[in-house]
């Protein structure tokens, strides 16, 4: 008998993953990095293509940081993302891909102490459905290619 694929919920919270997002170069339309850091109040875009660099605030005054995914900052556009049965599923980061590529292959998910603001808890219902593991797989699996 398979042992079925356990996934131990982690509950990771989506700010988890603000911090660094894949986007695509407002320039180039390459890959490209949208970075935040909230402790010094700055979110900078770089392109290791073409050499595309901005930096701006992520303050709305000298004591308050705005908490979002980096690449809100600069209007970018996630470069992990497609449409899946007039849905969208989209990661921030290859860690934030590979967390629910863990959970959507996972044939038995466990789940403790959740708070209702966990990542997964928030998902829209497709990412759940077993009738859809294979094929959003297979956007993972592309996405990662890219």
């Amino acid at each position: 008998m398979n042992q079925p694929n356990r996934f131990q919920d982690e509950n990771l919270l989506l700010s988890d993953f603000y911090d660094e997002v894949l986007v695509v170069c407002p320039s180039c339309a390459k890959k490209a990095i949208a970075k935040a850091n909230f402790e010094i109040k700055k979110a900078r875009l770089f392109c290791l293509n073409c050499g595309y660099n901005k930096e701006v605030a992520t303050a709305l005054n000298q004591n308050a940081s705005i908490q979002m995914p980096a690449n809100a900052f600069f209007d970018a556009v996630l470069w992990l993302q497609t449409s899946f049965k007039n849905e969208l599923f989209y990661a921030y980061n290859i860690a934030h891909l590979n967390y629910l590529e863990r959970y959507i292959s996972a044939t038995l998910r466990e789940h403790k102490d959740r708070s209702h603001f966990t990542l997964l808890e928030k998902l829209p219902k497709f990412y759940h459905e077993e009738k859809n593991r294979e094929g959003l797989l297979k956007i993972i699996l592309k996405l990662k290619n890219k």
